[in-house]
């Protein structure tokens, strides 16, 4: 048994990096074949895609990482991935079968389960939803996908806009707090990656839905393995006429993924495209009902890795959105004669990086850079263009160059991780800023850890933020960029039975960046508030029933988890449209069980209370000026297996509570939806 395990860990990334048999000089060797591939070894923000592994016992030598018992997930809460218990820092892995079991037809959906996570949904079902992490806005998320910053700088409103379906999911990890050195400059409060399936035995997969409201869903994905490489191709369309008058929608999602073993160095290719559009009913302006929104997103990435105790990861991307928002959608009756017309948005990004590891007896060394380009094109946003390309008559851009450095001491008992990110963007002249991170984790026990870190970060204005001028709102291009400091200390318990967490934050945030108003019939205006202190708690409590009670009796696993949360506003006489209005307390609870053979149910509730208060409008009019309410919601999904097909059916929000995530805009009450997928 114990020579089977040793076997399995062949699987891990982060043995075959550790291992002191592999030779620099076959390193380098290997090096030259990605960097060929790759075409740019300049500098690099990090960015990962890792693979799951059953628990297994690692043996190395002396000289890398001693002998411990790995948890079952290598994570990237780090510049190297390490495997979960030894990580230096707090991370939520939400994994394939909590994933496979929640009511969700969206990431955004499933994220809501997240005590630790605040999701603002303008429309359910991955419509639309900005997502908060520790109190922070939606633009100061990361967010990435198999490691490539996907996060738009037109607007972090769009940065859901990616290809991809909850089949496609191996897991998600978010990372807490501050994260610049482990995601990049755009990380200002944490960040979400999310990591695709790998594995070669689903060589098929489809899956038809249906329910209330004209809701239709259709996904397949198939891949193909030769003896070097792996292949998938992934499609998905999601439809609904919508649960209010003007919040229909269509989304379509493709994603291509192919690895390549090569000498045994890895090059992973992906490319996807996310199509959208939606009925958007009072998103932006509550004077509006009729507004619309048609986004398109498209990307390609192209990673590399060697193996050996000296490893190098060069990384190209490159993403383009394409926006076209109606505030009176076509077909709208007595458009006013002083409506200009549409808004249309081109974002592209540009990326290229390289992170070089180095394995020694004294841990693991990272290293790197990254350079980053974000433009825009728009007939709204910049600064006027010398020459117009077609409907464009604005532009800017900007380039991020950082570099960065990490050491990571690991021992039996204890794990220290030091770095910092030293960054410059062009929009901010002359000047060079350092962000340093300090993470630390001490092990007792083998099922308990302690950590504690310190963490600060950046984030520069969104191309919104600086030029979004209308008749309700008025942008900044004086923005100054966002800082921020975060304090964490907590401790994590993993056992058979039980697992649980508790964490306990502090963050200082400075020149923080809002959309507020002085009073209900002010505009909107962009501007840097001086200083917003957050700080709070977070705790998880997991139990694994069949573990504990028995497999003889019908329960599987029950979780919950608590966030509180408490900000201390300078400037709380402002009505505030992101910053300002954080959840104050939020419980989550699930629970999945049997109810006959191949039969079981999985229940998912939550309740939250949101700080801060909004302007209610009637008839389009502005009105009184109303605190948000306390709201709780229950889903609840019935699913029955077969060998190779599973029939289920969603029941969201079975007491059809009314509720809004931002004010003026009603979330759905009870949607009722079912369907079949099968697996091949």
């Amino acid at each position: 048994m114990l020579k089977k395990q040793f076997k399995t860990t062949r699987v891990f990334r982060f043995k075959r990096f550790a291992r002191k048999s592999y030779s620099v000089f076959n390193s380098l060797h290997k090096t030259v074949t990605i960097g060929v591939l790759s075409g740019c070894a300049l500098i690099s923000a990090h960015a990962t895609t890792v693979e799951p592994a059953e628990r297994v016992y690692t043996q190395t030598s002396t000289d890398s990482i001693p002998p411990t018992e790995l948890d079952e997930v290598v994570v990237t809460a780090s510049k190297v991935d390490l495997p979960l218990n030894l990580a230096a820092k707090q991370v939520t892995v939400i994994s394939r079968q909590e994933i496979e079991r929640a009511p969700v037809r969206s990431i955004e959906d499933l994220l809501n389960y997240v005590a630790g996570v605040d999701i603002l949904q303008r429309g359910p079902h991955g419509v639309q939803a900005d997502i908060s992490l520790r109190g922070g806005s939606f633009d100061q998320t990361a967010i990435l996908l198999n490691g490539v910053n996907l996060t738009n700088p037109h607007t972090g409103h769009y940065s859901f806009d990616i290809p991809i379906n909850l089949s496609d999911i191996e897991r998600i990890e978010i990372v807490q707090g501050p994260s610049s050195l482990v995601f990049g400059a755009s990380a200002f409060s944490g960040g979400v990656n999310i990591i695709t399936r790998k594995d070669p035995e689903s060589n098929g997969f489809a899956k038809l839905e249906g329910g209330m409201y004209g809701l239709f869903g259709a996904e397949a994905r198939g891949a193909y393995k030769t003896e070097n490489s792996l292949h998938s191709l992934s499609a998905g369309y999601k439809h609904s006429d919508g649960y209010i008058a003007n919040s229909d929608y269509n989304i379509v999602n493709l994603l291509w993924q192919s690895r390549f073993d090569i000498n045994g160095s890895n090059l992973d290719v992906m490319a996807g495209l996310n199509d959208k559009k939606q009925g958007a009913n009072t998103f932006y302006s509550a004077a509006h009902p009729n507004q619309f929104d048609d986004t398109q997103g498209i990307f390609a990435s192209i990673r590399g890795e060697t193996g050996g105790r000296l490893k190098f990861i060069p990384h190209i991307y490159w993403s383009r959105h394409y926006d076209e928002f109606q505030l009176y959608r076509d077909g709208t009756p007595d458009i006013p004669a002083t409506y200009k017309g549409h808004n249309y948005h081109r974002s592209d990004v540009f990326g290229m990086n390289l992170n070089m590891q180095y394995a020694s007896r004294w841990g693991i060394t990272s290293f790197g850079g990254e350079f980053r380009n974000e433009g825009i094109m728009s007939n709204v946003l910049g600064k006027p263009m010398d020459d117009t390309i077609g409907k464009y008559t604005k532009s800017d851009s900007r380039t991020n160059i950082s570099y960065f450095l990490e050491h990571n001491f690991i021992f039996n008992r204890f794990t220290l991780s030091v770095g910092g990110l030293l960054n410059y963007n062009t929009a901010v002249v002359d000047k060079f800023n350092l962000y340093p991170a300090l993470n630390a984790s001490y092990r007792p026990s083998k099922s308990l850890k302690l950590y504690a870190s310190w963490n600060k970060a950046t984030r520069m204005p969104t191309f919104t933020d600086l030029y979004y001028t209308t008749s309700t709102h008025t942008g900044n291009s004086n923005l100054e960029a966002e800082t921020s400091e975060a304090f964490e200390t907590g401790l994590k318990y993993i056992h058979p039975v039980i697992k649980g967490s508790i964490a306990a934050f502090y963050m200082k945030g400075r020149n923080m960046i809002d959309w507020v108003k002085t009073s209900s019939d002010a505009l909107w205006e962009s501007r840097n508030h001086t200083k917003i202190n957050t700080k709070g708690l977070d705790a998880t409590l997991g139990l694994d029933l069949k573990e504990w009670f028995g497999a003889n009796q019908p329960f599987h696993s029950f979780s919950m988890g608590f966030m509180v949360l408490d900000q201390n506003m300078v400037e709380s006489g402002l009505i505030s449209n992101y910053v300002l209005n954080p959840l104050h307390y939020k419980f989550t609870a699930a629970l999945h069980h049997d109810v006959l053979k191949n039969l079981s149910l999985s229940w998912n509730f939550r309740w939250q209370e949101r700080e801060g208060s909004y302007v209610q409008y009637v008839d389009s009019q502005p009105g009184e000026r109303v605190d948000f309410t306390p709201f709780s919601l229950l889903d609840v999904k019935a699913s029955y297996r077969f060998p190779h097909v599973d029939l289920f059916v969603n029941a969201n929000n079975i007491f059809n509570t009314t509720h809004v995530d931002f004010g003026n805009i009603p979330q759905p009450g009870f949607w009722l939806s079912g369907g079949a997928s099968i697996r091949f």
